[in-house]
């Protein structure tokens, strides 16, 4: 079993930057894939960036540039680092992991992650 715990969310001005992370444990060939993900209560749920066990990466076109994901050594910690944010960034943001091959680990298939966080709270003010 994969358990996921996100910390690092919180409130910070436009132009600001957090680092989210993501504390992950369970079998390592569970989660070849990690993404984050957010979601902003009714409306659809967004994926951000996900990053495979080569470190091959994959990002939302809202967040190109913006936004880098990476992980430590050890696969056990998942980042993303947020830079240049923008109101339009706050969501709760959500660590997930899955058992995938590499052409699909990517923010389009969400539907296929197995394990998620609880989530943690982003918010940007203008």
């Amino acid at each position: 079993q994969v358990q996921l715990v996100e910390s690092g969310g919180g409130s910070v001005q436009s132009g600001g930057s957090l680092r989210l992370s993501c504390a992950a444990s369970g079998a390592t060939q569970s989660r070849s894939c990690m993404g984050w993900f957010r979601q902003v209560p009714g409306k659809a749920r967004e994926g951000v960036a996900t990053i495979d066990f080569d470190g091959d990466t994959n990002y939302g076109d809202s967040v190109k540039g913006r936004f880098t994901i990476s992980q430590d050594d050890t696969k056990n910690t998942l980042y993303l680092q947020m830079n240049s944010l923008k109101p339009d960034d706050t969501a709760i943001y959500y660590c997930a992991a899955a058992r995938l091959p590499s052409n699909y680990c990517s923010v389009s298939w969400s539907e296929l992650f197995e394990y998620w966080g609880k989530g943690t709270q982003v918010t940007v003010s203008s």
